[in-house]
């Protein structure tokens, strides 16, 4: 195969790009050069990289081509991307987009940010959110509102918008985002693009963290990569997994290589319906389609199973531990629960685990809509007033966290990926349920269905 040219490179994958600086057909700094160009241009309207970092990149890129001139190869080196906002990153703010926290300037980067520094990572900026990432909009009152790249009346998702608007206008290869409510899969889902939510526990979250605070991992909360295409999100993985220093005196991380090499071997259920939450009927049919071409590939597929967990009872467990984590100073989010009911809570969430844990020894993947709605208006309305109209009934705007939910409870990674568009011409994904630690399972299958099913960035063939 030919080597690509530069004017390709701009918009490679990162997995490409590092190649090809390693083989060294375009310089870091041109790389990241090409990045801030695009940026400069492409950003105005959508307002996706709101924490500039270009100086620092530049020299950040300098340093990695005097590394590559002297033979050294890391995953990344030299490959410029951005990160969420929320994600500490020495000498930027990180304010979560919270207006009492605008001067807030950490003094260490995060683990996962310095992982991918170590890696060669040039991070170039920072990628809006939400307040307290606490929407699937992105905007706030430091940066203002981020608008989706391909109708900016509509959001592009939350709360790692930024990061899904940004992968999907072309301007950067790579990012970094974060998850507890589908703050990583509904983006991916509304903007066309991959991304992972790896099983709770994989990456270490020190450094992601409320501004100001230095405590424990949240519960449910995990950080995970975000790319055009999966090949970059299995690199990326492999650059962030591992435990914190605290705990890597004593083991390591060795994640299950994927269940299956063939897609034909897979075992694969279909959950498209939710006693919580609707969904469209668009998603719903791509997702029928998707089944239908899984099968003439020779997947088994089963469209319903008694082995699925109570999902109405576990959506309320969610809810229990969702409240306490996010509730937590702020208040008037959500009523204090003791120590006891938190317990309790938690003894629920292992019974559930346990019940998926059962459920994947018959199957290999789950694939279900990682939200009830493509990318939806903009909506300013205070959140009880917010609706989604879902084939012409109103429903409850906070009832669609039910079916991130389902993951994040029982601690499975889930990968997103795009499976169609819209007549439209908005994207469709879906949310690739797996295992505990199943991570590369679950992104082994986005593979398959990018590379043998055609379904890839934006969901156009």
């Amino acid at each position: 195969m030919d080597a690509p040219q530069f004017d390709d490179l701009r918009t490679a994958p990162a997995g490409v790009l590092a190649d090809a600086l390693a083989a060294r057909r375009v310089s870091a700094v041109e790389a990241c050069d090409a990045t801030i160009e695009r940026i400069e241009r492409l950003d105005g309207p959508i307002n996706a990289v709101v924490v500039r970092d270009f100086d620092r990149a530049r020299a950040a890129a300098k340093a990695a081509d005097a590394a590559l001139a002297k033979g050294e190869r890391r995953p990344l080196l030299g490959v410029p991307m951005t990160v969420k906002e929320a994600h500490n990153l020495a000498g930027l703010p990180t304010t979560w987009g919270i207006e009492q926290a605008r001067g807030f300037i950490p003094a260490a980067d995060s683990v996962g940010v310095a992982r991918l520094k170590a890696a060669g990572a040039v991070i170039v900026g920072k990628t809006n959110v939400p307040p307290h990432l606490g929407d699937w909009q992105s905007v706030n009152p430091i940066y203002g509102r981020t608008n989706h790249p391909l109708e900016p009346a509509r959001t592009p998702g939350g709360s790692s918008g930024g990061s899904a608007a940004a992968l999907a206008a072309g301007m950067i290869p790579l990012e970094f985002g974060s998850d507890i409510g589908g703050s990583i899969r509904v983006p991916s889902a509304f903007c066309g693009v991959f991304g992972h939510k790896p099983s709770y526990g994989v990456i270490p979250g020190r450094g992601h963290v409320p501004p100001g605070v230095d405590g424990a991992d949240v519960e449910l909360g995990v950080i995970g990569p975000m790319a055009r295409t999966v090949a970059d999100l299995e690199l990326a993985l492999g650059v962030l997994a591992g435990p914190d220093e605290l705990d890597g005196a004593g083991y390591s991380l060795a994640l299950p290589k994927p269940r299956h090499e063939r897609l034909a071997d897979y075992r694969v259920l279909v959950i498209d319906q939710h006693p919580i939450a609707k969904a469209q009927g668009e998603i719903t049919a791509a997702l029928g389609a998707l089944a239908a071409d899984l099968e003439k590939a020779g997947v088994s597929v089963a469209r319903s199973s008694n082995l699925v967990p109570d999902l109405e009872a576990a959506h309320q467990v969610y809810l229990t531990m969702l409240g306490a984590i996010v509730s937590r100073g702020s208040p008037g989010v959500a009523e204090p629960i003791s120590a006891h009911a938190w317990m309790n809570a938690l003894d629920a969430q292992i019974a559930i685990r346990r019940r998926w844990a059962q459920l994947f020894e018959a199957f290999d993947v789950v694939l279900a809509p990682p939200f009830g709605v493509v990318a939806f208006p903009h909506d300013a309305r205070p959140f009880g007033q917010r609706i989604h109209v879902i084939d012409g009934e109103e429903t409850p705007y906070m009832n669609q966290v039910a079916w991130p939910g389902m993951a994040s409870l029982a601690n499975l990674p889930a990968t997103a990926a795009p499976i169609g568009v819209t007549q439209g011409g908005l994207p469709i994904g879906v949310q690739i349920i797996g295992p505990y630690l199943g991570d590369k399972t679950t992104i082994a299958f986005a593979g398959h269905l990018e590379r043998e099913l055609g379904r890839t960035f934006g969901g156009r063939t």
